[in-house]
């Protein structure tokens, strides 16, 4: 678990998006967190076997990223 400002976020993107990939990075704006870097392979934050359902309907070669966007932003 790491602790980041936004302005320091900004500063360094790149790292903090690696250093996400290990470990949940929390962004912090007037000393509260506004949100969180994590890992998509984290299954405790993304499980998306439970779109299995929802991305069977797509047989036109759409990919998997657009798939589960597009079922994100319908909720």
């Amino acid at each position: 678990m790491h602790y980041v400002t936004e302005e320091e976020l900004q500063k360094n993107l790149d790292y903090y998006l690696e250093l996400s990939a290990k470990e949940d990075v929390f962004i912090t704006r007037n000393n509260k967190v506004v949100s969180v870097l994590v890992s998509p392979q984290d299954k405790g934050y993304f499980d998306f076997m439970k779109l299995e359902g929802c991305l069977s309907k797509y047989d036109d070669g759409t990919n998997y990223e657009e798939m589960i966007a597009d079922e994100i932003l319908k909720k």
